[in-house]
């Protein structure tokens, strides 16, 4: 699913298309900068964006075999929640029988 089908899946819900998407738009907007400035955002059952620290390392280019240096960096990380963890594990559950 992509931002469109995201949208359009809460139109179905809620029946007005601005208003969908201006949400979608609000949450992805306030998530990243929260994320972005070094809080965490935590939705109770669906689950916690954070940003963590990447220490730089070495690591090896796997053509060659030459070692390289990383740089230290930030990312964002996303911890699904419980309930979301259940949701998942039984939707896979499902998709396993039917192969």
């Amino acid at each position: 699913m992509n931002k469109r089908e995201l949208v359009d899946a809460i139109v179905e819900r809620i029946g007005d298309r601005r208003t969908a998407t201006e949400a979608v738009n609000a949450i992805i907007d306030v998530v990243q900068k929260t994320v972005a400035s070094g809080d965490k955002v935590s939705i109770t059952g669906f689950g916690a964006f954070e940003m963590v620290h990447k220490p730089a390392r070495s690591a090896r280019n796997p053509s060659t075999g030459a070692e390289i240096k990383v740089q230290e960096s930030w990312g964002p990380k996303f911890r699904p929640g419980s309930d979301f963890k259940e949701l998942v594990n039984a939707g896979g559950k499902k998709a396993a029988k039917k192969k």
